[in-house]
């Protein structure tokens, strides 16, 4: 799939990424989507990203959200100065396995990398296991141990570091392969 268009999201897109959301949270039993309780900031989502330091951006496709893809600054308190970390990583059923997340990442490390960041990381449900292969595809090393969100999805997530030494092999080569 080549026919799409990545953008920077505006704040009217947080209703599509909602979309997004609860359909990926349809697949797997247990996850519970409610916007209001635990996605306040899809109603000004960019505004949200930007207040952060950061950007969302999403994927569309004939006028419609297909994807979406968010980098800020990282908040952990052990990350290294200047590290990032994605949020929001979702892709419309039917646009998976057709380069859409690959090129949402894409847009992603190339900021962080001309930010100079070290390091980006993220955090994932334990349930999305296809993510979790997306992500080490994408060069990610699952770290420590998982922790729970006290959510009403009962969740637990696990950690993914990507360093951007720049001595290290280049991640988009990995991510062709």
């Amino acid at each position: 799939m080549t026919d799409f268009l990545i953008r920077p999201a505006d704040d009217a897109d947080g209703d599509a990424i909602a979309v997004l959301i609860a359909a990926a949270f349809a697949e797997y039993e247990g996850c519970v989507f409610d916007r209001a309780a635990e996605f306040p900031e899809l109603d000004a989502i960019a505004s949200h990203f930007a207040a952060r330091g950061g950007t969302i951006w999403v994927a569309e496709a004939d006028g419609e959200v297909i994807g979406s893809f968010a980098l800020a600054p990282t908040r952990d308190a052990d990350a290294p100065a200047g590290g990032m970390e994605i949020f929001k990583v979702y892709v419309a059923r039917t646009a998976r396995r057709r380069g859409v997340a690959r090129a949402l990442f894409e847009r992603a490390l190339t900021q962080a990398q001309a930010a100079g960041a070290p390091e980006i990381r993220l955090w994932t449900d334990t349930r999305f296991t296809d993510a979790h292969r997306f992500y080490e595809r994408c060069g990610f090393h699952r770290h420590g141990e998982a922790r729970e969100c006290h959510d009403l999805s009962a969740t637990w997530e696990y950690s993914y570091r990507l360093s951007l030494n720049p001595a290290a092999p280049s991640r988009l080569a990995r991510i062709e392969s």
